[in-house]
């Protein structure tokens, strides 16, 4: 789904045959001028998707940014001023919002888990757990966060979780099968492989031809044993259970990333006003 397609639709459900409170109140020519407050302290995200949808009800509509993706920002500030017609402003004004307000608690979030592992290599990654059609806007959070993306979907990546593995018949079938049907298919994806315990991780390494390995559910102190089992031959990956409280003692074992659920399906949305600005 293109970024115009997500704002048509979103717009369609929020406005349906019309924003009558809009069209019966103010006049169709009227022009006005709205302030996006911000409300409380974090990391800003949204600032592009904002003007894609006041662009996509009014291409000229006119701003002014004292903020951008990724700024420190404090209860009190100004993100931005838009110029537009009336009509234009209060349709867009509930979308934009929820838009900004969700993308912001996510790039917050992820901000401090970032930023409690930064003294360590260890890098923060995101997951699937995401609001469905909302998915690249949250990633996208992620990324102004200071967090990467693991994958998009389930098209640009390889993984092998516990069901496909148990399903397949173990894990070296489904490495091989996984690998014959990239050949067989022109398909050049990365494989990862979940693994669940020490022997796991042996399979793992008899077999080869993968990318990267998860570490799902393990104690610090068993991560730290895979660790040096793997050796630096393919990437690692710690999951399962990782909060903010007990992050650094993962980060301590060199693990290459560590995905975390929660900060997009945690993430509290930023509190924002989208206010008229009168003369």
């Amino acid at each position: 789904m293109t970024t115009q397609e997500f704002i048509a639709a979103a717009l369609l459900e929020d406005v349906g045959s019309g924003d009558y409170s809009t069209l019966a109140s103010i006049p169709a020519g009227a022009k006005g001028k709205a302030v996006l407050k911000i409300k409380e302290n974090g990391i800003l995200a949204g600032m592009q998707v904002t003007q894609d949808i006041f662009h996509h009800l009014e291409g000229d509509a006119k701003f002014t940014l004292y903020k951008k993706d990724g700024d420190p920002v404090s209860n009190g500030e100004t993100a931005f001023t838009v110029e537009a017609s009336v009509h234009t402003i209060l349709k867009a004004e509930r979308l934009v919002l929820n838009c900004m307000q969700r993308m912001s608690g996510i790039a917050t979030l992820t901000n401090r888990y970032v930023d409690k592992i930064k003294d360590y290599k260890t890098r923060i990654l995101d997951t699937r757990k995401t609001t469905p059609l909302f998915r690249e806007f949250e990633k996208q959070a992620v990324r102004i966060g200071g967090g990467y993306n693991l994958r998009m979907g389930l098209y640009d990546m390889i993984m092998l979780k516990d069901n496909h593995i148990d399903f397949c018949g173990g894990i070296e079938l489904a490495i091989q099968k996984t690998n014959e049907y990239l050949a067989a298919n022109n398909l050049d994806l990365k494989i990862e492989v979940e693994t669940r315990n020490l022997d796991d991780v042996r399979r793992v390494l008899e077999t080869g031809n993968v990318y990267r390995i998860m570490l799902d559910n393990y104690s610090p102190e068993l991560l730290e044993e895979a660790i040096e089992m793997i050796g630096g031959r393919y990437e690692t990956e710690a999951s399962g259970g990782i909060t903010l409280d007990n992050i650094i003692s993962y980060a301590r074992t060199g693990v290459d990333y560590v995905s975390c659920g929660a900060i997009t399906n945690q993430a509290v949305s930023m509190d924002l006003s989208l206010k008229a600005q009168l003369a």
